[in-house]
């Protein structure tokens, strides 16, 4: 009589990535692509040279103004108006939100989301990552581009004796508004460009939100100017305005403690709606 054996079974339990992983893993993917560092170096040129095109202005034509207007011009620190200029704020924000957005936009695109959420299930944590290598490597862009635009600008405007130092009252203020400018215009790209999915549509949403809303909403009337105080590129406008000496006259001033607080409340929630929003959608 023949003993039937019975053949044990091999369950496989897949080890489930762990977050280090995923950071690791969008570490990889955002430099995979050659477009990337140029994406990067393209943008820093943009800015720098906004920058320093406007202090080598006052250089140039320096002694075209009176003394009164040169005295004016330094005493005022108005050189901390060339260290990080709108046109440049907005060149930043511009090209920031669109890498943001791209992030996400591209793999969307490609179907590489379909691969990556198939491979590991847990997709807030996957956005979470992508929100996190993306906040880190945009600060580090901000830190760089304003550390530069402020040492070009000083290095031209020293010729005039006009520059400001490092330890003057409001240059912190304003390097660090500039610099923070970058991750929060990026994460808001990498939400919208999760909610919207489409690069082009994505690029034009970031651009409404960013940049026109704050030309729309007027400051001279109570309701608007809050609603403008809320956006980041306002914000941004008042924490580098009120580092001078004598900031620009505002109808509905405000604190820049409110600016810095709309600085962290815009990076949380864009971040958040990014990790959200992928978590019941189809891909």
């Amino acid at each position: 009589m023949t003993t039937a054996t019975a053949t044990p079974v091999v369950t496989r339990v897949e080890a489930r990535a762990r977050f280090t992983d995923l950071v690791a893993a969008e570490w990889l993917k955002t430099w995979s692509l050659r477009s990337t560092p140029w994406l990067y170096a393209l943008s820093a040129l943009a800015v720098v040279a906004f920058n320093a095109g406007t202090a080598y202005d006052h250089y140039t034509y320096w002694y075209q103004y009176d003394k009164g207007s040169q005295e004016f011009f330094v005493s005022h620190r108005l050189a901390l108006v060339d260290a990080f200029t709108d046109n440049s704020a907005l060149v930043l924000v511009l090209a920031l939100a669109a890498i943001g957005a791209v992030s996400v936009t591209g793999e969307y695109g490609t179907g590489l989301i379909r691969t990556t959420f198939t491979a590991v299930p847990a997709r807030r944590s996957v956005m979470a990552a992508k929100a996190l290598v993306l906040a880190a490597v945009t600060t580090a862009f901000g830190v760089l581009v304003a550390a530069a635009s402020f040492a070009s600008t000083r290095a031209i405007l020293s010729g005039r004796g006009a520059e400001v130092s490092l330890g003057d009252p409001g240059t912190l203020q304003v390097l660090a508004a500039s610099a923070l400018l970058a991750p929060v215009a990026a994460l808001t790209g990498l939400a919208l460009g999760t909610v919207v999915r489409h690069t082009g549509a994505s690029i034009v949403a970031c651009v409404v939100v960013l940049l026109l809303l704050p030309m729309v909403l007027s400051d001279r009337r109570h309701l608007t100017a809050v609603l403008r105080h809320t956006l980041p590129f306002s914000a941004w406008d008042r924490l580098a305005g009120g580092a001078l000496p004598q900031p620009p006259p505002e109808l509905y001033p405000w604190s820049a403690a409110g600016a810095w607080t709309v600085y962290v409340l815009w990076a949380l929630v864009a971040g958040a709606v990014a990790v959200c929003a992928v978590h019941r959608r189809d891909q």
